[in-house]
């Protein structure tokens, strides 16, 4: 969706929780940003909200309390509705190998580049040559 909208789009920026899967101490997270980066050739930006504050991410608070309202076995994007804001998805049946750990090696060719302002919550990925 995004590649039709912003086409001409230099970077990517994503605003990350500090915690979970995409946590920002989570290997996988950073070496699947990097497959990502080098997938479609653009430098990936990555703030985390700061280890509690999450809460504070005012978009998942819009969204999920309309998910809330409708949880109950129904289908959760079809039958929720907001006032203002539009949510896509799209069922992704691919397969994802479970427990996967990222090598000191794969980690370290990671093409990360931290930012001066707490780089552990702030870097950008760019895409490698391949």
């Amino acid at each position: 969706m995004g590649s039709e909208s912003y086409a001409d789009a230099q970077a990517l920026y994503i605003n990350a929780d500090g915690g979970g899967s995409n946590g920002s101490r989570v290997r996988l997270w950073k070496a699947e940003l990097q497959r990502f980066a080098n997938d479609i050739g653009k430098a990936i930006h990555v703030s985390h909200f700061p280890p509690g504050t999450s809460k504070w991410n005012k978009i998942e608070h819009k969204m999920f309390c309309f998910i809330s309202k409708n949880w109950r076995g129904k289908p959760l994007i079809d039958t929720t509705t907001t006032k203002g804001l539009t949510i896509q998805a799209r069922l992704d049946q691919r397969f994802y190998e479970k427990a996967r750990k990222v090598s000191d090696d794969e980690f370290q060719n990671i093409a990360l580049d931290p930012d001066p302002f707490h780089g552990e919550w702030n870097y950008k990925i760019v895409p490698q040559k391949q």
